[in-house]
């Protein structure tokens, strides 16, 4: 598993190290407009400006004021171990949407990752991105971010994320193409483990969630190879261990 904080992949001209303005006729907007619940942090990054245009919870999840938090910053923000792993994630997807043509504003991406409080201490975050407004030319003007604390979540080595979106099916291949030098798993291979350690065959699962049998092998025998686990008994047991399943 690769654990290199791989910070260089950052590219500075797209991702500024410019904060939001509070005083802007926008950031009131939001201000006004956007619910954030309790122990969330938001952003908003604009392509267009290069900056943030929004901030809002980050004293309160990651102990930076809404006034001084930067995308490079939020970024930066992710434990080592993790920080390759969502750099690789989020400029695949990124660079998926961007090859779409319709639809774009139905795309967005969940991961769960250990950032660093300003203190130093670990946060676990359940994170959503997705895209709040595009051009005329159906380019990205605007992303949002969530970022929610979860004190539930037992991270460890696996990785887990999902994706959401039109063509779900290709989005959730060409990331798992992306990311599969780490250790890692979907939503959709996570469904399928948890109806196996429930004792369901592959036909079972495969009419619960009305896809065929073969779609269900494809999402589970994968995991033997990336997990270096000989059979779904040892799978299942390594699913326990390391969190993947409750």
């Amino acid at each position: 598993m690769n654990k290199s904080n791989n910070l260089s992949k950052i590219d500075t001209s797209i991702v500024t190290d410019l904060p939001a303005d509070p005083e802007s006729s926008s950031y009131k907007q939001y201000k006004r407009s956007l619910l954030r619940f309790p122990d969330e942090s938001i952003y908003i990054y604009s392509f267009k400006d290069k900056k943030l245009i929004y901030a809002d919870g980050w004293e309160e999840t990651l102990g930076f004021k809404d006034d001084e938090i930067t995308l490079q910053t939020i970024i930066k923000q992710t434990d080592p171990s993790y920080a390759a792993f969502s750099n690789e994630i989020n400029a695949k997807t990124i660079e998926f949407i961007l090859s779409k043509k319709t639809g774009i504003k139905n795309y967005s991406f969940t991961v769960e990752l250990k950032k660093i409080h300003r203190n130093g201490s670990m946060v676990p975050m359940e994170v959503k991105i997705g895209i709040l407004s595009v051009d005329e030319d159906g380019m990205v003007n605007d992303i949002i971010g969530r970022f929610r604390i979860n004190r539930n979540l037992h991270l460890g080595m696996v990785m887990r994320y999902d994706v959401q979106g039109p063509d779900k099916e290709e989005f959730e291949e060409v990331i798992n193409k992306a990311v599969q030098k780490f250790w890692t798993i979907s939503g959709k291979e996570k469904e399928a483990l948890i109806y196996v350690a429930k004792g369901f065959s592959f036909k079972e699962i495969a009419e619960i969630l009305g896809v065929s049998s073969s779609a269900i092998e494809k999402r589970v025998q994968p995991l033997y190879k990336r997990f270096n686990v000989k059979n779904l008994t040892h799978l299942v047991s390594f699913a326990y261990e390391n969190h993947i399943l409750p």
